[in-house]
């Protein structure tokens, strides 16, 4: 049987926020876990954003989330790579999210011999750089990515993000990435990390079977499913494994903290 919960790791989009709208309950739900003192972070695959971005989105959309609460896959790729290699080089694709967490554990950013290749999200894919990429990974640079996300969301509809242009780059190179960021369990110990959490203490709550639920249930999370996002009631048939909780929204985990 679980300890009571102590600490709570929570998805950003489809949780607390529809694009740049909060979810009703979800600054309720913010305000309890201040309120109790329970430590916690918002994770999110994207790495396109700093930390202090993501916190001043949340807060136009009525959400009070201090950057020191936000863990993206930018600063779990930088992290992983950070322990793997201290001080060492990377050649990246990507934006002021994954450049600024690489700087920040001291990686040098180079196109010249780099130790690792880094796939990161951007709103402006360069064939050059792709191109780049590819002869660097070739000539023996490892490949990391931060996602494997296929698709990511506009408002004029479906993007192609990380998983697609990696998937090109494994095409040309036959090397395969290393995803750092959900599904892999490893996003969600680098947050345990982050805050000082134990996984028998700590609730994850997302609205995706295949990234949320199954990498909390590998980390050895408690989960809950929340259906305000991308996976319906229907779906839940599809998947061989279960959520601790499903609820219809986050609101609906005010009264468990």
């Amino acid at each position: 049987m679980r300890q009571p919960a102590e600490s709570w790791l929570t998805d950003m989009d489809g949780v607390l926020v529809h694009e740049d709208h909060a979810i009703p309950g979800a600054a309720e739900f913010l305000a309890r876990l201040i309120e109790r003192e329970r430590r916690f972070l918002v994770l999110t695959n994207n790495s396109i954003f700093t930390p202090r971005d993501l916190s001043a989105r949340l807060a136009r959309s009525g959400l009070d989330v201090p950057e020191r609460a936000i863990w993206t896959s930018a600063l779990a790729t930088a992290a992983f790579l950070s322990d793997q290699q201290p001080g060492g080089s990377a050649y990246v694709i990507g934006e002021a999210g994954m450049t600024t967490a690489l700087h920040e554990v001291g990686y040098t950013l180079t196109d010249t011999a780099p130790d690792f290749v880094v796939l990161g999200e951007t709103r402006t894919y360069s064939f050059e750089a792709i191109t780049r990429a590819i002869r660097l990974i070739l000539g023996g640079a490892r490949f990391i990515a931060t996602n494997p996300d296929v698709t990511g969301p506009s408002a004029e509809g479906p993007l192609p993000a990380t998983g697609s242009v990696a998937a090109l780059i494994t095409a040309a190179t036959r090397r395969q990435p290393y995803f750092v960021g959900k599904p892999n369990p490893m996003m969600f110990r680098s947050a345990l990390n982050r805050i000082e959490a134990h996984s028998e203490t700590t609730i994850m709550i997302g609205d995706r079977m295949d990234t949320d639920v199954v990498a909390g249930i590998e980390a050895g999370l408690d989960t809950i499913l929340v259906l305000t996002g991308s996976t319906h009631p229907d779906d839940l048939d599809r998947f061989p494994y279960r959520p601790g909780r499903v609820l219809n929204s986050v609101a609906d985990a005010i009264e468990l903290i």
